[in-house]
């Protein structure tokens, strides 16, 4: 999930170098998404690690 991140990541600074402002506003908020997933993931995989 964090690889998926990263390469969203690195898509939106390519289009937004390149002036692409529409396709970098979209890679970056799914770039959002992807981590904000990745982070709920990786805290429940600790909770349950605990248990």
């Amino acid at each position: 999930m964090l690889r998926w991140t990263i390469t969203f990541i690195i898509i939106a600074i390519i289009a937004g170098v390149l002036g692409f402002g529409g396709i970098a506003g979209g890679a970056a908020g799914i770039a959002k998404i992807c981590f904000f997933i990745f982070l709920v993931l990786f805290v429940l995989s600790l909770i349950r690690g605990k248990r």
